[in-house]
């Protein structure tokens, strides 16, 4: 099979911005040509237009262009006749494109088009009670409505997608799955009494929450230290930097024990994972996030939310715990009871990442995936 995506994101050094959206693109893509099939990635909004190959990957990345007028109506069909045109001459069978504020609304290929609900703009909106741009539910709703097929991350997703948007058609659950080899523990680099949050610097990931967390846990056990790792992002209601709004909430004695990194090489993530004692993720709007995946599959100890996906994902009091980020007190006691309980935090870790293992690695979801483009391609009249 020829699979083709088209995407905002994807981790490579040639490429701006990236996140757990491209991050889980990547891994299905390169799981796929492992099994010998061909991929071909489209990725737009970018600086310049490109062609180049990455772990058997080949990449088209396709510059943004402003016109006079009508830009968000033009540029669409300039990625659409570009990917057509490649469809056309490397014979792609089928393209997946995400659901993120809808880019294929008003586009039509010349093969059936996947949309792959990771979490439209409308569905964040919703889970973080936060007013949308009506051009964007506008365009979600167009795409959604338009694709041949829908396949999503979990099924709390596709269940409030699919309530959002009134939608009638069938929509097949697949995770997101991680290659387990790559992120494997090296258990000499561990630090003691040491916390870790990564992924960005957002309200909606329940950072501010973890600000309050953080002082209740630094009450009960001074020495203990977080560490911070993603890129910041201006918040929606406050307009500042998400990064300084977390620091003016911590205490002053808590301050003292936080490190923030703003970004680090993707490949180096597992590093500081592998340091820390407990992984804290109080995210309120996820869809199947890569970075429970990853630090499960490291067989690290969570501490998570406890809303819709976090169920499908975590199993609470066996692999870490899932509480609600806005009780600071309860969700700061589940924090300390893995830090004073080495056997317990074992435990769960083992338990997380026999988890990953026998449900969302890579070997699995790839096998998933393949059969559901191949079902879809031979569905094609």
């Amino acid at each position: 099979m020829h699979i083709a995506f088209l995407t905002p994101e994807y981790p490579h050094p040639k490429i701006k911005n990236t996140a757990g959206l491209g991050t889980s693109i990547k891994n299905l893509a390169i799981a796929l040509v492992k099994n010998y099939h061909k991929v071909t990635v489209f990725v737009y909004s970018q600086t310049n237009n490109e062609v180049f190959t990455d772990e058997g990957v080949e990449i088209h990345t396709i510059a943004f262009k402003k016109y006079p007028v009508l830009s968000w109506y033009l540029y669409r069909k300039e990625i659409e006749k570009y990917i057509n045109d490649t469809i056309q001459k490397n014979s792609i069978q089928v393209i997946e494109a995400p659901d993120w504020t809808g880019i294929t609304a008003l586009m039509k290929f010349q093969v059936p088009l996947v949309i792959r609900l990771h979490g439209s703009d409308t569905y964040f909106c919703h889970l973080e009670n936060r007013k949308q741009k009506l051009k964007n539910f506008y365009f979600e709703k167009i795409a959604l409505k338009s694709a041949d097929k829908l396949v999503a991350v979990s099924k709390f997703t596709a269940h409030l997608t699919k309530e959002l948007f009134n939608l009638k058609n069938e929509i097949k659950v697949i995770y997101n799955g991680i290659d387990v080899n790559k992120f494997i523990a090296d258990s000499g680099t561990y630090e003691k009494d040491t916390l870790l949050y990564f992924g960005s610097m957002i309200r909606k990931k329940g950072l501010l929450e973890l600000a309050g967390i953080f002082n209740e846990v630094v009450k009960q056990k001074p020495q203990v230290k977080l560490k911070l790792i993603g890129k910041d992002v201006v918040d929606s209601l406050e307009n500042e930097s998400t990064s300084q709004l977390f620091f003016k909430l911590l205490s002053e004695q808590a301050k003292k024990q936080v490190e923030y990194i703003p970004e680090v090489p993707y490949n180096e993530i597992k590093l500081h994972i592998a340091k820390a004692s407990v992984v804290v993720l109080p995210s309120f709007a996820e869809a199947f996030p890569m970075t429970w995946l990853e630090a499960m599959a490291m067989g690290k100890a969570l501490v998570t939310s406890n809303i819709g996906w976090a169920n499908e994902l975590m199993i609470n009091g066996e692999t870490g715990f899932m509480e609600d980020p806005k009780n600071h007190k309860e969700y700061a006691s589940k924090i300390l009871k893995l830090l004073n309980d080495s056997e317990l935090n074992s435990k769960f870790g083992k338990s997380a990442k026999k988890r990953i293992y026998e449900k969302f690695s890579q070997k699995v979801i790839v096998k998933k995936n393949i059969d559901y483009f191949a079902k879809i391609i031979n569905e094609k009249p």
